[in-house]
């Protein structure tokens, strides 16, 4: 029942993704949400084309195909991150916490209107 982000405007997620039983990111037990803007391509592909589609207070578990993941190549393991093989599925649990400038609370307080 909240707003709905527009393209290129910033918004406030957390999320957990998997592959299999392998975690590869939980941002849900940060105690601040990942910002991002949406439609920039800061996260993978399945991720970016259902934010706009989102509300705050939404809490979605999306399927992602491995062409809208990491794809043929997969992504080499990094500091903290885990391989992820080719045409991996991925498993996004995403919430859409705060979408700051569209907050009643948030205008309020900086007195934006």
């Amino acid at each position: 029942s909240g707003p709905a982000p527009d393209l290129g405007e910033l918004a406030a997620i957390r999320f957990k993704a998997n592959y299999g039983e392998m975690k590869i990111d939980d941002i849900f037990d940060s105690p601040e949400p990942y910002y991002t803007r949406v439609g920039s391509g800061g996260m993978i592909k399945g991720v970016e084309e259902v934010l706009p589609m989102m509300k705050v207070g939404d809490r979605w578990t999306l399927t992602i195909p491995s062409q809208l993941a990491f794809g043929p190549k997969g992504r080499p393991a990094s500091a903290g991150k885990p391989r992820i093989p080719s045409d991996a599925t991925i498993v996004f649990e995403v919430e859409m916490v705060g979408l700051p400038g569209k907050e009643p609370e948030l205008i309020e307080l900086i007195g934006d209107v």
